[in-house]
């Protein structure tokens, strides 16, 4: 009886501990998922479905356009701010490719180098008067004009010439007692580039001439007519610039660590553009003993024969020089489909992981070109693996995921809460006069009446205020034109197309057009008499994104107005 008791007992304990762990241990288990749940939900991250970059430890609005944050999907990837990564099925369809770039012989012995054609300074002369007076006659009409040796050029009245002639008479009836008088009245004329015939004229006659012709001394184009007719001139003063374009020079630059396999009397081979299926022949004349410090590099200068008038100063040309590289030597090259170029810098996409296909932008310095590969100089080392084909679609990307990229050097920045904003949009460096930056304050005046046109979505109002705009850039001079580099021909035409035949979708796109190039200027001035905001708003231009001037912190946004109105934000502060 008694081993039956404890066999009861034993059995009531073990079913208690059983519907003591039913009861209380799923409860736990959930406790448990619960507390990790939450522990999760701490760490979870929300952002803007329209705004990306905006990223908050919290729901609420979106600091832009008011939307309902969402929650964002995860991104611990275990990759460095500067990289980013691409799917296998985004790798086949774009059909990107990579190869290891590693110290070899370059292939071949041609070197290519870039250049432009120069005059022959050697061959070029400045026509001067050997006296003062005023220009009665200039025969040169225009620049660009062929003069022979001995052509007339101009006609000048000169007093102080008048004034010789009358000394040469008076000195002549002297001559047999004041004989060195006589003789130095010749010499100052013959000084004055009078010649014998000319001399002897006036003395038979003993009449003053009023007039004097100026011949050429040399034969040539004319490059630059310094005067006009009219003007008073100056003993010694420059009439006119003279080329002889029979000999020109190509000017080619060459990179420091490359100057010991150039020299003189080498054989060179120049093609252009004008003429792609033919080559020209030239040799080394001179290598520049300085180096230019800004780019690191030495002219190199071929002298041409042009006597068929082929080569135009100005002109881009190319050359190739054979048996320049030692074959001993090695180089670092990478192709040129790798290389992706923004004005002044150069840039490829590195293979960062062996076994992944993930990617970071790296700036390279490049050489000379030999035959489609370019010589690295910095930036990269052997065994480096890089993108070869499908560069582009690599850069895309990277904007995309707002990484470092051939258009946004510093890549972009995930902001949260009221952080600083970057500014994106890449604008190489210019230098602008000063008198330029004084004359486009009005400009700036007139773009932000246009501005404010938009924002009201007033057709006729927005055509009415481009004219003043157009008007405003006309109010410049032409030689302050030409120091723009071409930003006040691309924004005088494009303000042409606001006009009240055209719907204010077309206005906003011109607008757009105009506001790009004005930040850019507006971005390298040293001076602007007001504060300006550089406002974006992602949305615009079907969710690429613009951009616009504003002397305003506040958003009110020109490429939606009323429906939109305050969709944007402060990209950069230009003080």
């Amino acid at each position: 009886m008694k081993n039956n008791k404890i066999v009861i007992y034993i059995g009531i304990l073990a079913i208690g501990l059983l519907l003591g762990w039913l009861l209380f241990g799923g409860s736990s288990k959930e406790e448990a998922d619960h507390n990790h749940d939450e522990k999760a939900e701490t760490n979870q991250m929300w952002t803007c479905s329209m705004h990306p970059q905006i990223m908050q430890p919290e729901a609420g609005d979106c600091p832009i356009c008011g939307m309902d944050l969402i929650p964002a999907e995860a991104g611990a990837d275990g990759l460095a701010a500067d990289q980013f990564k691409l799917t296998a099925n985004a790798m086949a369809l774009a059909n990107i490719q990579t190869s290891v770039i590693g110290k070899g012989n370059a292939e071949g012995n041609t070197i290519k180098l870039s250049g432009k054609i120069a005059e022959n300074e050697e061959s070029n002369a400045v026509q001067v008067s050997y006296f003062s007076g005023r220009i009665e006659r200039l025969n040169i009409n225009f620049t660009g004009e062929e003069v022979r040796k001995g052509q007339l050029l101009a006609t000048i009245y000169s007093p102080e010439l008048y004034a010789a002639q009358q000394e040469l008479i008076t000195a002549a009836s002297l001559k047999e007692s004041q004989p060195a008088l006589y003789k130095a009245v010749r010499n100052k004329l013959k000084l004055w580039k009078l010649s014998e015939n000319h001399i002897n004229q006036i003395e038979e006659t003993g009449k003053v001439k009023e007039n004097f012709p100026v011949y050429a001394t040399v034969s040539g184009t004319v490059t630059e007519k310094l005067v006009e007719q009219g003007d008073y001139i100056k003993q010694g003063q420059p009439l006119l610039k003279i080329a002889n374009l029979n000999t020109v020079w190509a000017n080619f630059d060459v990179y420091e660590n490359q100057i010991d396999l150039f020299k003189k009397g080498q054989e060179v081979l120049v093609t252009t553009n004008a003429y792609a299926n033919k080559e020209f022949k030239g040799r080394v004349d001179f290598i520049d003993p300085i180096l230019n410090t800004k780019t690191r590099t030495v002219t190199l200068r071929v002298v041409l024969n042009n006597k068929e008038d082929v080569f135009k100063p100005g002109m881009f040309v190319s050359a190739k020089i054979n048996g320049v590289l030692n074959k001993n030597k090695k180089v670092l090259s990478i192709p040129a489909s790798a290389v992706l170029w923004t004005g002044e810098r150069s840039v490829v996409y590195l293979k960062t992981s062996q076994d992944q296909p993930v990617f970071e932008m790296r700036e390279v310095k490049l050489g000379n070109q030999t035959g489609n590969e370019y010589e690295v100089l910095e930036g990269l080392f052997a065994g480096n693996e890089i993108v070869t084909n499908g560069t582009f679609t690599v850069d895309a990307a990277a904007q995309l995921q707002g990484k470092k990229s051939m258009m946004n050097k510093d890549g972009g920045k995930v902001m949260t809460g009221h952080e600083g904003h970057t500014m994106d949009m890449m604008t190489e460096k210019v230098d602008f006069n000063s008198t330029v930056e004084k004359s486009f304050q009005a400009v700036i005046e007139a773009y932000i009446n246009l501005k404010d046109a938009l924002i009201q979505s007033d057709v006729s109002l927005a055509s009415s205020k481009s004219e003043a705009f157009r008007k405003a850039l006309e109010e410049i001079p032409p030689s302050q034109r030409e120091e723009t580099h071409n930003y006040w021909s691309i924004l005088h035409k494009t303000s042409k197309g606001i006009n009240e035949n055209v719907s204010l979708e077309h206005q906003r796109k011109q607008f757009q057009t105009i506001s790009d190039k004005l930040i850019e200027m507006v971005k390298n001035f040293d001076k602007v008499n007001d504060k300006l905001y550089v406002q974006f708003c992602p949305m615009a231009d079907s969710n690429n994104g613009a951009y616009w001037l504003s002397k305003e912190e506040q958003v009110l946004n020109p490429y939606f107005g009323d429906v939109m109105l305050k969709c944007g934000e402060v990209k950069q502060t230009i003080e």
